[in-house]
């Protein structure tokens, strides 16, 4: 798409107005630039006002200092401010109020970058108050949000700053002519701020339309640094997207555009490592990460060095090595308190308390966990809050601190549960807007035909006063006409409700598995449950699920739920519902089995998975699950319970058969408790429950597994 519309024409034409810059400074651009433009075809006349080139010139070269100077304040912010500070006392002797604008504008950002947010919300004030400074002053306030660690909130302010600055560039030429009324520069940073915050609500779709936007403009401005960044960030959204190879492409484009510039370089290796990452190549993102530390350690760098560590003390989390993590995260947090870059603070502080659990420095980790809790607030980024949510989960786990792992698992799982709602809430609202510009298309079809009816009729009545017969005849057509008409908007009518019953059952089925999703289960449960829920639920998990994705693919996971799913389907009855319950998670509801045949059922659901391995295209895998579920209402008081508890109940006892070894099922028996209030304690610290015998669990072995007593620890 970045390729469309750049011809030789156009290179050929930036070629020689760089060459007419040069020339211009000798006093020979103007008889230039009018022969470029005449050999061209551009239609310009030789008649050109000094005075033009002379703004266009001097637009160019603040932009280009105001560049320069904004990238030096990374780094060194209070050599930046000092420049930037003198260049404004220079521009306002000169008298140049738009001018004025922009280096206001820059000194705000650069106060940003340096973490003084109140200083930069002031400088945004100050711009709200001038003329045509309030899309800058949005724009700068969206800016400390994005480096405060807010990205929604950073992209709704810069989408009110995108409706006012974009305007004033062009929309869909090809090639882009940037203009002395477009604002390039920052029309370019809120369409990237407005990515940003589209990937975080999980919209890679749409931010890489932003993203597509933002390179057309820094690629008609020729500013190669603004074109990498950008590409940089197009190859992270294609990632997102699982897009390997459009990310790799984007990836090679912005490296080849960086050689030379150490700097540069160096932010190309934390990208890389981050795409590493996310394709498990752990020993691909070490080595990049260690090469792009050993080149910031030559330079002043200081961010670009502690940004290094912290993707070091990522990696070194995720290899099981904790120590070297929490030193590294350590050596960084200094330098990014000093800059106030609270996004970055968050990283490394949740790095560091998941490696202080694996260290098994509980208080020192929830410490870290409280400070991440006070960076993000008021932050929607829910993505990365599932991620931070499932490591300190697993951490917790793999100290056996099954309590803590227990109530992460639960945080977790309702925030994806979130998360997948508005995602599938979103892809409604598109099919609806599909369905709904048919009908619109439908309805100017019928509207044109009727008026060409009207107009066959007019032209009917004109003959009927000649022609007698002739007017029986025409009449006797235009009935056929309408009926015809009549039948097929019956037609469409049906076709449309038609389309609307299909959308309506898509809606409610998974797509991966074609088993009923949670959203059929919420209706079922809605229109039958109630408040007081009767029959049997299986919860079913499969173990062990991120090694199949992570030693095999996506492809070869995709492949286990769908043969998982349809052996699950084997195994249950006619009348029962198979639902996927969200990732590796199924939920079997059973409205009419007796209790006791529950048992029977989860032996045979047990036996189906794990009987018989897996073909994948690697070979056979073999795979297991654990099972928890319990017959409602529970015995022996039998108190009525909302179906949302029963849920949680049969989560818990699949919980407990995870955190015993897997491949196995627990079934609640019988829970002493004579009221809803006694009920309700039992559920509410089912783990001390069992240990007091108030729960009685029944424990069903999955295949190849030894005979253990019944237990709820």
């Amino acid at each position: 798409m970045t390729g469309a519309g750049r011809g030789p024409l156009r290179f050929t034409a930036r070629r020689l107005r760089s060459v007419a810059d040069a020339l211009r400074r000798a006093g020979a651009a103007l008889l230039l630039t009018a022969e470029v433009a005449l050999g061209l075809g551009l239609g310009v006349g030789l008649a050109i006002a000094p005075s033009a080139w002379a703004h266009e010139s001097g637009e160019r070269q603040l932009d280009t200092e105001l560049a320069q100077w904004e990238r030096t304040g990374y780094n060194e912010p209070h050599e930046a401010l000092k420049a930037l500070q003198t260049l404004r006392n220079s521009r306002a002797e000169a008298g140049h109020p738009d001018h004025l604008l922009r280096i206001d504008y820059t000194i705000g950002r650069v106060q940003a970058i340096a973490g003084d947010m109140e200083e930069a919300r002031r400088w945004a004030d100050q711009l709200e108050q001038r003329d045509g400074g309030r899309p800058l002053a949005l724009l700068l306030r969206a800016e400390v949000q994005d480096r405060s660690g807010q990205p929604v909130k950073a992209g709704e302010l810069a989408q009110q700053a995108l409706s006012q600055l974009e305007p004033g560039c062009p929309q869909e030429s090809a090639p882009l002519q940037i203009g002395p009324r477009c604002d390039w520069r920052s029309t370019y940073t809120a369409l990237r701020i407005v990515a940003r915050a589209q990937g975080a609500r999980g919209e890679p779709a749409s931010a890489e339309v932003r993203l597509l936007r933002a390179l057309d403009l820094a690629q008609s401005a020729a500013d190669t640094y603004a074109t990498l960044i950008v590409m940089s960030q197009l190859a992270t959204n294609a990632q997102d997207m699982d897009q390997p190879a459009q990310a790799q492409h984007w990836m090679n484009q912005a490296l080849q555009l960086a050689q030379g510039d150490v700097g540069a370089t160096v932010r190309m290796r934390i990208v890389e490592s981050s795409m590493a990452a996310l394709r498990n190549d752990t020993k691909a993102q070490l080595a990049l990460l260690e090469d792009g530390l050993r080149l910031a350690a030559h330079t002043t760098a200081r961010r670009e060095v502690a940004s290094m560590q912290a993707s070091l003390a990522d990696a070194y989390m995720h290899t099981h090595q904790p120590a070297r993590a929490a030193m590294l995260a350590r050596q960084a947090l200094p330098v990014v308190q000093e800059f106030g870059d609270q996004k970055l603070e968050r990283t490394l502080r949740h790095n560091l308390s998941v490696s202080l659990v694996l260290l098994r420095q509980f208080d020192a980790a929830r410490r870290e966990i409280n400070r991440v809790i006070e960076l993000a607030r008021g932050d929607n980024d829910a993505v990365r809050r599932i991620l931070q949510l499932r490591e300190l989960g697993e951490a917790y786990a793999a100290v056996n601190q099954p309590r803590e792992a227990l109530r992460l698992y639960h945080e977790e799982r309702t925030l994806s549960a979130e998360t997948a709602q508005r995602k599938r809430e979103s892809a409604l609202r598109q099919l609806g807007q599909k369905y709904d510009s048919e009908a619109r298309q439908r309805d100017l079809e019928l509207a044109r035909r009727q008026q060409a009816l009207q107009s066959q009729e007019l032209t009917n009545r004109r003959l009927a006063q000649y022609v007698g017969v002739g007017l029986a005849v025409l009449l006797g057509m235009s009935v056929v006409l309408m009926g015809v008409m009549l039948m097929r908007v019956r037609d469409t009518n049906k076709r449309l409700k038609a389309n609307q019953s299909l959308l309506r059952a898509q809606s409610e089925r998974d797509p991966l598995t074609e088993l009923a999703n949670r959203r059929h289960f919420l209706a079922v449960m809605e229109r039958e449950a109630g408040d007081a829920f009767h029959g049997a639920l299986l919860m079913i998990d499969i173990d062990h699920f991120k090694q199949v994705n992570d030693r095999h693919g996506h492809a070869a996971g995709d492949m286990v739920i769908r043969e998982i799913s349809r052996r699950i389907s084997a195994a249950v009855r006619s009348d029962d519902l198979v639902v996927r319950w969200g990732g590796e998670e199924f939920l079997v509801f059973a409205p009419s089995v007796a209790p006791s045949a529950l048992q029977h059922l989860a032996e045979r659901i047990l036996a189906g998975v794990g009987s018989q391995p897996v073909p994948i295209p690697d070979g056979q895998l073999r795979v297991t699950a654990s099972i928890g579920y319990a017959h409602f209402p529970l015995a022996p008081a039998h108190l009525p319970q909302h179906w949302e508890q029963a849920v949680n109940w049969a989560d818990m006892a699949l919980y407990t058969a995870k955190s015993q070894g897997r491949n196995r099922a627990h079934g609640i028996e019988a829970v002493q408790a004579d009221d809803a209030q006694a009920l309700s304690r039992v559920e509410t610290d089912f783990e001390a429950a069992c240990s007091r015998g108030l729960v009685r669990l029944q424990t069903l072995l999955g295949p190849e597994e030894a005979v253990p007593q019944p237990s709820c620890a």
